[in-house]
């Protein structure tokens, strides 16, 4: 029996290569591997001598050969394949360890080139594995360590390695390499996208190399089973969050700590907004208090007040170190997860007596170039809605103009709207949510709970909204509550007899040019 190991990640192979010489394995290896499984006491073949050819192209050309991939791919029980193998001197290859090139750790440096990329780009890996996993019936594949102590167990017991376990192994080298060409292929399309053309974003067939980080109790609700995957090189973002305190997140927590998270750094980012500490209190995905002020605790008491019926059993997130004064003015309200890019030893102190509460420490992570959702018979893909806005460049519409105060709260209303779901109406006043409506079928509805959330703070609010007004019913309706001022996409054909309403009306209103719907 022949076991063949060339891999990267050699953690435990050492240990593995002794099972497999204890079971009666001649081992066969090639590179680094060889070297360090050499180092290590145990005898190798090297692959130049099973295929009588040297390595060439500087490494390039190593397994490429009849005599490694025919003692790979030759069915056992072919009378057939066994003559032909016996006849070109080729001899079976039983195991094969094997994992790749690290390429998402090449072009995880700022200053790789693409020779650099291009030189970690395995070919004799991928393969070599694919023909083990194609061939499991009669050869072991295994690309993770994790596997090697129950797969040794298998190889020493009488029963060997299982056909399922087989199969299941091979599933996970296919994958594997799948994975890796994901990678290769988004790293090589990259500066397509960054062409004007934005077709060059969507390849006629698209993957995505997404690796699993944890397996919550379940997913949206008990009887759904959910999975957590994180982006291949990303080293941020809610999903890749250390946990600091608190019982196992569930699949909703992650999707609304994500939430969280993105509305607080929706104001100034993380770790980077002295003097603008921006915090967010998000139940079901939409941030029900919402407010920025140059003192964090402050902030915290304004976002809370914001709807303090919704944010019992919520998430908070910030975009600055939590202080000890913060966390204490917290005392008192439930909260199933704390997401912050940090936080002083005594407001961790504080959090770490609530026993349930996760308190979550974060990293900004980049944009995806493409978010996806599912849908019957595929996906929905698109660019993120990310565009950045001034709004001194928006457009006075009426006959009144904004008062800096109310250009301000504007600003910050536009941004909250674009954080609730659409239908989305939101109230705002001192860079502080008074009322949002979201999710509704209509935008008079979302304008009507906005009113009811903010009740008597409605007065002297503006409004934004994601989409155009097609009646004048919305502003009328909030100018009742108490709005003096809304800033609003504009392009209705009614746009004429909305900013009439608007100018008998008394209002203030702009229009950005600019739609933000949030399905």
């Amino acid at each position: 029996m022949r076991a063949l190991l060339s891999a990267y990640d050699r953690t435990g192979l050492v240990e593995f290569a002794r099972v497999l010489v204890s079971a009666g394995f001649e081992l066969i290896s090639t590179g680094g591997t060889a070297n360090e499984l050499k180092t290590a006491g145990l005898e190798i073949t090297e692959v130049a001598v099973v295929t009588g050819t040297p390595e060439i192209l500087d490494g390039r050309v190593k397994t490429l050969h009849p005599r490694i991939h025919g003692g790979l791919l030759g069915k056992r029980g072919n009378p057939a394949h066994v003559e032909e193998m016996k006849q070109q001197g080729i001899e079976g290859i039983d195991v094969v360890v094997n994992n790749l090139y690290p390429f998402q750790q090449t072009i995880a440096n700022p200053d790789v080139t693409l020779d650099d990329a291009l030189e970690n780009i395995d070919i004799g890996g991928p393969a070599m594995t694919r023909a083990a996993a194609k061939n499991f019936p009669d050869v072991v594949i295994i690309v993770d360590p994790s596997d090697y102590k129950r797969v040794g167990e298998m190889i020493v017991s009488e029963e060997g390695v299982s056909q399922d376990e087989r199969r299941g192994l091979a599933a996970k080298a296919f994958q594997h390499v799948a994975a890796y060409d994901t990678l290769i292929a988004a790293y090589l399309r990259d500066s397509e996208a960054a062409s004007e053309d934005k077709t060059a974003l969507f390849p006629e067939e698209i993957t995505f190399g997404w690796k699993r980080v944890a397996v919550p109790r379940y997913g949206e609700n008990p009887h759904q089973a959910g999975g957590i995957y994180a982006t291949p090189g990303e080293t941020g973002g809610i999903v890749n969050a250390r946990q600091l305190h608190g019982i196992d997140m569930s699949y909703l927590n992650y999707f609304d700590a994500d939430a969280a998270w993105v509305a607080a750094n929706s104001f100034g980012v993380a770790g980077n907004s002295v003097g603008k500490h921006c915090v967010a209190v998000v139940k079901h995905a939409n941030p029900c208090g919402l407010a920025i002020d140059t003192d964090q605790a402050e902030a915290y008491r304004k976002a809370y007040a914001g709807d303090t019926m919704s944010a019992f059993g919520g998430i908070v997130g910030f975009n600055n170190v939590v202080t000890a004064e913060t966390a204490t003015a917290m005392k008192g309200v439930l909260y199933d997860v704390i997401v912050a890019p940090g936080y002083e030893p005594e407001a961790l102190e504080i959090f770490q007596k609530r026993r349930r509460t996760r308190v979550l420490e974060a990293a900004l992570s980049d944009t995806p170039i493409l978010n996806v959702r599912n849908v019957t018979g595929g996906a929905l893909v698109q660019q993120p809605d990310d565009i950045a806005e001034v709004a001194a460049d928006w457009k006075v519409v009426t006959k009144k103009s904004p008062t800096d105060q109310q250009l301000t709260d504007m600003a910050f209303a536009w941004k909250a709207c674009q954080l609730v779901h659409s239908n989305a109406i939101v109230f705002a006043k001192d860079s502080m949510l008074k009322g949002m409506g979201a999710g509704q079928p209509n935008r008079a509805i979302s304008v009507y709970l906005a009113g009811r959330a903010a009740g008597d703070d409605a007065s002297g609010c503006v409004m934004a909204s994601d989409a155009y007004f097609p009646f004048p019913d919305g502003i009328e309706n909030a100018t009742k509550a108490g709005v003096v001022a809304v800033v609003q996409p504009g392009g209705s054909v009614k746009d004429g007899e909305v900013t009439e309403a608007a100018d008998r009306l008394g209002l203030v209103m702009l229009f950005t040019g600019t739609r933000h719907f949030y399905h």
